[in-house]
């Protein structure tokens, strides 16, 4: 089970940082992500660490304003947003995946999702 915490209201400018809290399973053996949707949208990648070297990932329009992150101790991944727009507004969920292929920002490739956590990004 995957459960993201520290959604909210905040104004442009301003910080989060989502949690993905695991339980059942140790999040180091996966590949994970950060994925959001927006009313009407598509679900889409935001940021995503890949299992095989750990390296990291953000999508064009997140990038330079976000960081992931993760304490295994924890068994917790996070995502640190920074300079937040009205267009970042959307629902987050985090996942895994057992097998990642050519790129961790693509949903279809993940086998396990959290309920998500709404931000809003508003004056």
């Amino acid at each position: 089970q995957l459960v993201e915490f520290g959604g909210g209201l905040v104004q442009p400018g301003g910080s989060l940082r989502l949690s993905c809290a695991a339980s059942g399973f140790t999040l180091d053996y996966y590949a994970i992500g950060w994925f959001r949707q927006a009313p009407g949208k598509e679900r889409e990648g935001v940021s995503c660490f890949r299992r095989s070297d750990g390296s990291t990932y953000y999508a064009d329009s997140v990038k330079g304003r976000s960081t992931i992150s993760r304490d295994n101790a924890k068994n917790t991944v996070y995502l640190q947003m920074n300079s937040l727009k009205p267009e970042d507004s959307a629902v987050y969920y985090c996942a895994a995946a057992v097998f990642i292929g050519s790129s961790c920002l693509l949903p279809s490739q993940y086998d396990y999702w959290g309920q998500g956590t709404q931000v809003t990004v508003s004056s």
